[in-house]
């Protein structure tokens, strides 16, 4: 049932409370990989794969979600809170699981999946309370992504080496928090599936402002994922030249946290002034901003450790928010009855990207050193912002 306008402050909060909370499982094992490393000496691949399992899982997820249509067929709520809980409890075997085994590589694979009924349904629920300020309304949600994506660095950086309290206590956050949609109302153009339409995810690609914005998107994700999943390793090794081991971890965990969380405030920021001059323009303004950082901290790698920490705190400012925007300009564009389907395939199609990315990133550190990999990260903002550049000359009516 839709809620009055008058409750929509609040429906906003709360999906925003289970949002974060649920994301918050994301970069569980990444946060407290030193410590699980120590314990078990888990290798280079098996690291990775704690980390893209999350993403395959997701993808194989969403592809589910957007062909079955459930985002749009069923009450996005009770499918945060379910997806929510059932991920929180996937995610709590770790405790039971030896370090980089195949159980716990499968656990974090459930989890991503089950974190496909969060993330893009969460957005369903987001777009359907406003047209005018849409672009604000998923900057906020994408906003408690991004924090609920840094609050594992920030629980393994306050807990030490107890890898196994910080998975239980982000678990439980998890599951308890995704229950917290339930009470939110449904806005005034939220809008239901009448039936099984899989041939609606054909329209990313035969409407051409859908595919400039999916397009655009792939772009984003190729860097988004890498940076996030492996600053932190990244500038540990950095640090390292100029600081002793232990300082380096303990920094290296803090960068990354403080990276991603100020993400948080760009997200909803850059909301609002995409929804007075244009999402299409504060995307590409967003990808050149990033891709520029990523090639800096490559080439100020091993330098003074103030200038990496605090490029990568700007890396992660501007490396988030273009991505509330593509899904709001998939919204803007796509029949209400399939938001849901297209802004889940457009999830799906750029997380299979990152599995590509995150798993390839250490392999490629490993033999060719990591300021190669920070530089190609910027391959990613290049061709997102070349995919962008003709829906904003078609929005302003010129030739494409």
């Amino acid at each position: 049932m839709k809620a009055p306008a008058g409750s929509k402050a609040l429906s906003i909060i709360l999906l925003v409370v289970a949002e974060l909370a649920g994301m918050s499982l994301w970069f569980t094992s990444a946060a407290v990989l030193p410590g699980m490393v120590a314990e078990a000496g888990i290798s280079a691949v098996r690291q990775a794969l704690l980390s893209s399992g999350v993403q395959a899982g997701f993808v194989t997820g969403a592809l589910f979600f957007s062909i079955t249509g459930i985002p749009d067929r069923f009450d996005p709520r009770r499918v945060i809170a379910v997806a929510g809980v059932c991920a929180g409890v996937c995610n709590l075997t770790l405790v039971g699981l030896a370090p980089g085994s195949a159980g716990a590589i499968a656990a974090r694979f459930m989890t991503g999946a089950l974190l496909a009924g969060v993330y893009p349904v969460g957005m369903k629920i987001a777009v359907g309370w406003g047209t005018r300020d849409r672009g604000f309304l998923v900057g906020v949600l994408v906003g408690a992504l991004v924090f609920g994506n840094s609050v594992p660095f920030l629980v393994s950086f306050l807990g030490g080496a107890d890898w196994r309290l910080a998975i239980a206590i982000v678990s439980a956050i998890a599951s308890l928090g995704c229950l917290a949609v339930l009470p939110a109302g449904l806005g005034p153009h939220h809008a239901r599936s009448a039936r099984f339409d899989p041939g609606a995810i054909g329209l990313a690609w035969r409407d051409r402002n859908i595919r400039s914005a999916y397009l655009g998107y792939l772009g984003h994700m190729w860097e988004l994922y890498a940076m996030w999943a492996w600053a932190g390793a990244a500038v540990l090794v950095s640090y390292a030249h100029s600081m002793p081991p232990d300082g380096a971890a303990r920094l290296a965990t803090l960068t990354a946290f403080v990276g991603i969380a100020c993400g948080a405030i760009t997200c909803v920021l850059a909301g609002r002034v995409a929804d007075r001059i244009g999402k299409a323009e504060v995307a590409i303004a967003a990808m050149a901003v990033s891709g520029l950082c990523g090639l800096l901290t490559a080439a100020t790698f091993g330098g003074p450790v103030w200038i990496t920490f605090l490029l990568v705190v700007v890396w992660g400012i501007s490396v988030i928010p273009d991505s509330a925007q593509f899904s709001a300009l998939v919204a803007d564009y796509a029949p209400p009855t399939h938001v849901g389907s297209l802004l889940t395939f457009q999830t799906a199609l750029g997380f299979a990207l990152t599995i590509v990315t995150v798993q390839a990133a250490p392999l490629v550190a490993a033999t060719f050193g990591w300021p190669l990999v920070l530089a190609a990260t910027a391959l990613g903002p290049a061709f997102g912002i070349v995919a962008m550049l003709p829906l904003v000359r078609r929005k302003r009516g010129l030739p494409a």
